[in-house]
């Protein structure tokens, strides 16, 4: 078993895969107000058949909108389920407040996210693409007005070093994604910072945990401290 104080900070294929399953169970075990995370096989070749560990998460449609300054600052996000909101209370921790939320003052746009296995970087990368009602996508200077303040300030000093564009690597079509340039090194020092030196199987179990915890605030996205737990 590999020793973690020696560990760069990177995941195989298939550490990946049991990470993976690891962070959806615990996302849909939290009973958030979102739908639970997909494990997705990647496409199959007619002539090469992938390995059994490849594929990714998806998580689709989630509705986003940042609140007009006049809005309740305090809203709580939901999912666009076609039903009646309801407000569910004690999830306060989970969203950001500027994001991911229902406004009825103008058009609703949504989001779709995957993880994917960057075989590269040999580290998870949040691929995702944004789009208005009737389907029509939405273009990156228009997305930055549905991220929370802080990660809009950050694009607006780094657009083309923090988001980029490129063909997803399974569906083949253009989608936008966090460069994950950088992710295992910091990834290796929040996992060492404390000197704990956990076992690798539990660096496996919280590392998507760990990771989305960081870059799903770039959408308002935050864990609550129960599914961190």
């Amino acid at each position: 078993m590999m020793d973690v104080l020696h560990w760069d900070g990177t995941l195989s294929a298939k550490d990946f895969r049991i990470g993976a399953f690891a962070f959806a169970q615990k996302w849909e075990s939290c009973n958030l107000a979102f739908p639970p995370w997909s494990w997705l096989p990647c496409p199959k070749h007619p002539w090469l058949a992938p390995p059994k560990e490849e594929g990714y998460l998806s998580l689709e449609k989630i509705c986003i909108s940042r609140p007009n300054e006049e809005e309740d600052i305090d809203q709580i996000s939901q999912i666009d389920t076609g039903e009646e909101e309801t407000c569910c209370s004690g999830n306060e921790d989970v969203l950001d407040d500027a994001t991911l939320v229902q406004s009825n003052h103008h058009e609703l746009h949504y989001c779709d996210f995957q993880i994917v296995y960057s075989s590269t970087f040999r580290v998870p990368v949040l691929y995702f693409r944004a789009y208005c009602s009737d389907g029509r996508p939405l273009p990156l200077d228009e997305i930055e007005k549905e991220l929370p303040a802080c990660s809009s300030k950050e694009l607006s000093k780094k657009k083309w070093t923090f988001i980029t564009q490129e063909e997803h690597p399974y569906l083949k079509r253009p989608w936008y994604k966090l460069h994950p340039c950088g992710t295992a090194e910091w990834m290796k020092l929040l996992f060492l910072s404390d000197n704990a030196n956990p076992k690798f199987e539990v660096v496996l179990e919280l590392y998507l945990l760990s990771w989305f915890s960081v870059v799903g605030q770039v959408f308002g996205l935050r864990l609550s401290f129960k599914i961190s737990d």
